[in-house]
């Protein structure tokens, strides 16, 4: 068995596999920004060069050159075989939403979610017809940020101090409902510290160690973003 079958049946069947097909400036942002974070990617561009320059950038993507709007080559690739494809495609209009197609529609697929990006109002209408899960701008959202949803699918925002340390809101972990802020101990565990926390709208500066956390409630923490990153997901 080759490398490239190793490494896909290590990712067969995993929710958190994903796929980027469009290796621009857009999908390479998507593709570095989910490597960043310890998660496998493969991506997929019908251009050599823009996936030559990809490996030279993250030794560690699976990259490789495939024609997206061809079902097989999609298939024989491994695309459709991920939980959630990124189409970063943007012209010709045709591509993207092919890919979508294929991605959401062919017998076999995977595939749960697909999210594709969009030029214009009339883009996002076709590729939501055709079954895009999640339709993107990137004039209204950068792919960095994308991919940092992906991997933390409970952040709410996030707001970068320097190149080390953010703070972030985030809706609070299936695992810290009911439990008090001194039970966490947040600050200990995961080297954080507590902000504010409560709903949205009612948030709660500086709460005292003995405040419990429900279900609808967000928090605000600050630290070292690798140490946010270790926050439980939801």
């Amino acid at each position: 068995m080759s490398d490239w079958w190793q490494w896909l049946a290590k990712r067969d069947g995993d929710p958190l596999g994903f796929a980027v097909v469009g290796i621009g400036r857009f999908g390479s942002a998507v593709c570095k920004e989910l490597i960043r974070n310890g998660v496998d990617v493969l991506a997929v561009d019908s251009s050599e060069r823009a996936i030559e320059e990809l490996r030279q950038e993250e030794p560690s993507v699976e990259a490789r050159v495939v024609d997206s709007t061809d079902e097989e080559s999609m298939r024989e690739a491994g695309v459709l075989e991920m939980g959630t494809v990124v189409v970063g495609i943007s012209e010709p209009i045709e591509a993207s939403i092919t890919t979508t197609l294929i991605a959401k529609d062919t017998e076999g697929s995977k595939v749960q979610q697909v999210i594709a990006r969009a030029t214009s109002d009339l883009h996002e209408k076709m590729l939501k017809r055709v079954g895009a899960d999640r339709v993107v701008f990137p004039s209204r959202m950068q792919g960095e940020r994308l991919g940092l949803e992906l991997v933390r699918p409970n952040l709410i925002e996030r707001l970068e101090l320097d190149d080390q340390t953010g703070i972030d809101e985030i809706k609070v972990p299936e695992a810290f409902v009911g439990r008090s802020l001194r039970d966490l101990n947040l600050r200990k565990n995961y080297y954080v510290n507590v902000l504010a926390a409560g709903p949205a709208k009612r948030l709660t500066v500086n709460p005292p160690a003995k405040y419990l956390l429900e279900e609808d409630h967000v928090l605000v923490v600050m630290g070292l973003m690798e140490d946010l990153q270790k926050l439980p997901q939801n």
